[in-house]
Parts: structure tokens; C-alpha cells; sequence
């Protein structure tokens, strides 16, 4: 029996190791990943997700749930090529106070650079349509006037979305499409413009105007994101405050 687990566990190696060769090498193997990173999400939320406007809060958690399951086929990917997170631009480091310092001033600088991302996407989509529109924000209209259920939706969207997003629309897809071949200079622009679209169109419940304000936000934080030299935690900070502040403008409506 022993002799049995034994091999069977050489096996199951043997196979992961294959995986993590191909993601690493191969084009298509990379790209069959990004795939399926979006589409097992997207999929699910159709499958689980409810039109019934009584449901914001379960509708909340699916999307929430996708997230999850998205961060941990990306994290998988990461195990199966045998890299760190360091990858990614993670730094699990000893902080000092210059290097926390350093860190907070520039997500400050890259949080009010996206919120005027944020904010020239409306312009332009006020000049397109004619109408000064807002983002469909309906979905979170069970957080007005309940503390509660705020410091709830706080917590889910640092874990999802300010941290998760980051993960997935910037370390994630820029990183894997630029290992298409796109790691030139002009290749990276057309990597951060391709991941801004991609962030934009996941936010399709927002409407039209929130697609557009989202990817003109993508954009910021992709930029700064290759330019920070894929300091992610810088990003993660920064989305961070403009959650926080989305969550409290629901609140006080």
C-alpha cells in the first residue's frame, strides 16, 4: 500500500511538473490560463447569480465567491511554475519606517492619479453621450444607511477588490500577456491598455459609464504598476482608499 501512495504521489508530480513546464514555456498553455481564469468566474456568476432585485447582498457574495475562485487558479498557476509571489511584486520584507513611508506617499500619488482617471473617463463619456450619467451603482443599495453591513462589505471588498483586483487585472493578466511576446516597450503600452479594457468590461454592471470609468482607471494602475516596477502593494493601498471611499458615498446616499 505504502509502495502504492508512493508511486502514485511520483505520478501526480510527474504531471504537475509537466503543467508548470508548459505554462512556462508555452504560448497557448498561457493563454488557455488567462482564459479560464475569466471564464470559470464569468460562469459561475451566471449560474448562482440572481436578477431579482431583492438579492444585492447574495448577488454581492457570488461576486465575491468568483473573485475568490479567480485568485485561486492564478495562485495555482504561480505554485505550478515553481515561482514566488515575488513575481508578482510582492515583498514580504521587514518594513522600516522610510520604507513604509515611501510606500504610503506613493499610493497616495497613484490613488489620486486613478481617481482622475476615474474622473476623465466621465468627462469623456459626458461629451460622447451628452448627459453627465453616473455609474449604475444599484447593486450596492443595501449599504445605505446600515453601518453594519458596510464594515461588512468593507472587509469582503479589501480582500476581493482592493487586493484581489490588483492581483488579478494587474499582477496576473499583465504579467501572462506579456509573456506572449509582448515585453517590449510598445508591447507593455498595448499589455496595460488590453488589461484596462479587460478591468473596465468586468464591471459591466455598472453600466456604460462605469465600464469606461474603470478602464481609464485600469490604465492609471496599470501604468504605475510597470513604472513602480510591479511594487503591487503600492496599487493594493491605493485601491484600498478609493474602495473605501465608493463604500461610504453608498452609505451616505
Amino acid at each position: 500500500m505504502q509502495l502504492e501512495n508512493h508511486f502514485k504521489k511520483e505520478s501526480d508530480n510527474l504531471i504537475f511538473n509537466k503543467l508548470g513546464q508548459l505554462l512556462k514555456t508555452n504560448k497557448l498553455a498561457k493563454t488557455v490560463e488567462i482564459i479560464l481564469v475569466f471564464l470559470i468566474a464569468f460562469l459561475f456568476i451566471k449560474a448562482f447569480g440572481s436578477n431579482e432585485s431583492s438579492d444585492l447582498l447574495y448577488n454581492q457574495a457570488i461576486i465575491w465567491t468568483a473573485n475568490i475562485m479567480m485568485l485561486i487558479i492564478v495562485f495555482t498557476g504561480i505554485k505550478l511554475r515553481g515561482e514566488g509571489l515575488e513575481h508578482f511584486g510582492f515583498s514580504f520584507k521587514k518594513v522600516t519606517w522610510k520604507i513604509g513611508l515611501k510606500t504610503f506617499l506613493q499610493s497616495i500619488l497613484v490613488f489620486i492619479l486613478a481617481l482622475a482617471g476615474f474622473v476623465i473617463g466621465s468627462i469623456i463619456m459626458a461629451n460622447i453621450t451628452g448627459i453627465p450619467e453616473s455609474s449604475d451603482m444599484s447593486s450596492y443599495d443595501y449599504l445605505k444607511d446600515n453601518i453594519w453591513m458596510l464594515f461588512l462589505t468593507l472587509g469582503g471588498v479589501y480582500i476581493v477588490a482592493s487586493f484581489g483586483e490588483e492581483v488579478i487585472y494587474r499582477a496576473f493578466l499583465i504579467n501572462r500577456i506579456s509573456e506572449l511576446g509582448l515585453n517590449s516597450k510598445k508591447g507593455k503600452i498595448l499589455v496595460v491598455i488590453v488589461s484596462a479594457i479587460i478591468f473596465g468590461l468586468a464591471h459591466y454592471s455598472w453600466g456604460i459609464m462605469g465600464i469606461v470609468q474603470t478602464s481609464f482607471m485600469g490604465l492609471v494602475l496599470g501604468g504605475s504598476y510597470l513604472y513602480l516596477k510591479k511594487r503591487i502593494w503600492v496599487l493594493i493601498f491605493a485601491h484600498g482608499y478609493m474602495d473605501t471611499i465608493l463604500m461610504l458615498q453608498m452609505y451616505l446616499n
